[in-house]
């Protein structure tokens, strides 16, 4: 029994080591933790039964476009934080009647649900699968609330063991994991008789719903996209801001000499990113330069806790939240220019050619950064351009493509 807890304990830790990938990857421990996660990520990506696990389903890189995809951003936020305070409070409740030898915790949020503590970190793990949303990190949510249930039996069964009738009588007022008046429900529904074929229906119904939710909100995602396209080339724009922009400018810009030659070197279609020229996280679009690899940067812890803390201020002030630029509009010593805009060019390695939005961001599809172009939209005038590795800032790791 010791040596399943500590493999079902083992499973919570993966998830939430997977989920974290989000802070790790932007910190100085980076390349330890891809050292060992990304042969894993890579492996899955060799095969099209598993290549699906790596993608993402959310927006990450852009701001979520819509009211839809707004408040599933802010709920990300609300799961994750709340989670946290409900699991940090009933442990503390269970840790204080423990040396306290005031015996098991029935007070609090333990008159509503037996388990608050494992009901805490499911909400959390929801909260973190909105925030990287990496189709892993919700599939290994499913199995982590697997795991909450059979640790949550066990211990229900030793405190049988230990409490008898007085514990039994907190089971037939209290529900599991949902209030007593919820969990009703599920007895007057037309389910198996046999509780374990229960259990394996209930778990399974949860998984495909969790599964099929998340390619739903792919799906939606990616026909929502703030998109232009000639035929070849497909633009996203990374601020909603920029729409207006793109959509007037994108043309004329594609006709520069320099970008035209570069195209016409290559069989389309091409995938572009528009975005101002200090967006801070393009390196996951392409290896643009050591100042966009963010684990090599000092202010990404602070990032993450506005990231978390304050969806609010990232939905409404897209310029500040999403790049770095200080009030008087320098950064790094150079003037921003509120007309100047970096384009990112990719290869779409769509099957036959397909230029449609769901063949440029499909699973399947490969993504090859090609070259990278400095513009002045108002002037159409050209900055700078030069070829980019074949690689993002993180190597090869899987990096979300919007």
């Amino acid at each position: 029994m010791k040596e399943s807890r500590t493999i079902l304990g083992g499973v919570i830790v993966l998830y939430f080591l997977i989920g974290l990938e989000i802070m790790i990857m932007i910190s100085p421990f980076a390349g330890f933790f891809y050292a060992a996660f990304n042969p894993f990520l890579l492996a899955l990506v060799q095969y099209s039964a598993t290549r699906w696990l790596t993608a993402f389903f959310l927006p990450h890189m852009v701001l979520p476009p819509g009211l839809f995809l707004m408040t599933i951003r802010v709920a990300g936020s609300v799961l994750l934080v709340t989670g946290a305070a409900v699991f940090i409070v009933c442990a503390a409740q269970v840790y204080i009647n423990k040396f306290g030898r005031r015996g098991i915790a029935l007070r609090g949020l333990y008159t509503v649900v037996r388990h608050p503590q494992y009901l805490g970190l499911g909400l959390a793990g929801l909260g973190l699968a909105i925030l990287w949303p990496r189709f892993l990190v919700a599939v290994l949510w499913v199995l982590m609330v697997v795991v909450y249930y059979f640790l949550a039996r066990d211990e229900e069964r030793r405190m049988l063991e230990q409490f008898g009738a007085g514990y039994r009588d907190y089971m037939d007022r209290t529900g599991m994991f949902l209030p007593k008046s919820v969990e009703a429900v599920f007895p007057r529904l037309p389910l198996p008789r046999s509780s374990f074929l229960r259990t394996g229906l209930g778990l399974l119904v949860l998984g495909l719903a969790v599964v099929g939710s998340t390619f739903a909100l792919r799906f939606y995602t990616v026909s929502h996209l703030p998109l232009w396209s000639n035929g070849t080339v497909t633009a996203l724009a990374i601020l909603p801001s920029d729409v207006g922009m793109l959509n007037h400018r994108m043309a004329p810009l594609l006709e520069l000499p320099e970008i035209h030659s570069r195209l016409k070197a290559e069989s389309g279609p091409f995938l572009v990113y528009f975005m101002p020229r200090n967006y801070i996280m393009q390196g996951m679009i392409a290896d643009t330069g050591d100042q966009w690899q963010l684990y090599k940067r000092h202010h990404t812890f602070s990032m993450i806790w506005d990231w978390i803390f304050h969806p609010f201020r990232h939905l409404e002030n897209a310029h500040a939240a999403m790049h770095h630029i200080t009030e008087s509009g320098i950064q790094n010593g150079q003037v921003a220019d509120a007309t100047v805009r970096r384009m990112i060019f990719l290869h779409v390695g769509t099957r036959n050619g397909d230029r449609s939005p769901s063949a440029v961001f499909g699973i399947d599809t490969p993504r090859n950064p090609l070259f990278m172009a400095d513009v002045d939209v108002h002037k159409l005038g050209l900055l700078e351009i030069r070829d980019l590795p074949s690689e993002t800032g993180w190597g090869r790791v899987p990096t979300p493509m919007f």
